[in-house]
């Protein structure tokens, strides 16, 4: 599977390591910056190119899924999830990374570096990308949904209000 990264200076440590560990486990990574440390670089640039490489991997059928992080990990999922098509969820917990996938099939997931250790992240990257989307009617359902209110700004039926 392909890997897209991308963090901002509180997760340069991690991303090395976590590039180090995807490619021993047989992902080809690609990583979308920063390259050096910089304490004043800025985020949404890395992880919306990374957001913006896995959809396009994705609708040329390549399998592929996006990690980024930083500090808090939640400025990163904001920055994903503008991307159109981009579902990017913040993970905290081996839970949360499962569910990403199994009930909303995420294909980015954000993580705070300065909230856990490596191996904490490690294991729920891990899970992520071992994580199959459900394929549950209800799940499927919803994230149309979400594609729908992405695309038209409405939801037929559903009182989105205007």
């Amino acid at each position: 599977m392909r890997i897209h990264i991308a963090t901002d200076h509180a997760g340069l440590d991690f991303s090395t390591h976590l590039q180090e560990h995807l490619a021993a486990a047989g992902h080809e990574v690609v990583d979308h910056g920063p390259s050096s440390y910089d304490p004043l670089d800025d985020y949404p640039a890395f992880c919306i190119n990374a957001a913006k490489a896995v959809i396009a991997d994705q609708q040329a059928g390549v399998e592929a899924l996006g990690v980024v992080f930083g500090g808090s990990g939640n400025g990163e999922a904001i920055a994903a999830n503008k991307v159109t098509g981009a579902r990017a969820a913040l993970v905290w917990n081996h839970s949360t990374a499962v569910l990403a996938r199994q009930h909303n099939d995420a294909n980015v997931i954000s993580i705070g570096a300065r909230q856990h250790t490596v191996e904490e992240a490690t294991g729920f990257i891990d899970a992520f990308i071992a994580e199959p989307f459900s394929l549950e009617e209800r799940h499927v359902r919803r994230i149309a949904q979400l594609a729908e209110f992405e695309a038209t700004g409405d939801i037929a039926g559903k009182n989105v209000d205007h």
